[in-house]
């Protein structure tokens, strides 16, 4: 029998720049009930918390995502412990 804490992925975010602001915080834990999310799967569950979290990672709002260091497009299958950076494009001048 499977014990009903096998399907939680629990996951460290991490609110860089502008968004660290926005959402007033530098990041916290997130568990999501699925044995293979995604980042798109996190975006989605920060985006229907609704106000500045569907403002700020609106479809079209430039945004990039960091799986325990390394860049990743949305589509990245995340595991139990992973953390995930959410940051705006970085320029330089």
């Amino acid at each position: 029998m499977r014990d009903s804490t096998d399907s939680v992925v629990r996951l460290r975010l991490v609110y860089l720049a502008r968004l660290r602001e926005a959402f007033s915080s530098a990041g916290e834990a997130l568990s999501l009930a699925d044995e293979a999310p995604t980042v798109a799967d996190v975006v989605a569950s920060l985006r229907a918390r609704g106000n500045v979290w569907a403002a700020e990672l609106a479809p079209g709002r430039a945004v990039r995502f960091a799986v325990n260091h390394r860049l990743v497009r949305v589509d990245h299958t995340l595991a139990d412990g992973d953390e995930v950076a959410i940051f705006p494009p970085v320029t330089g001048g």
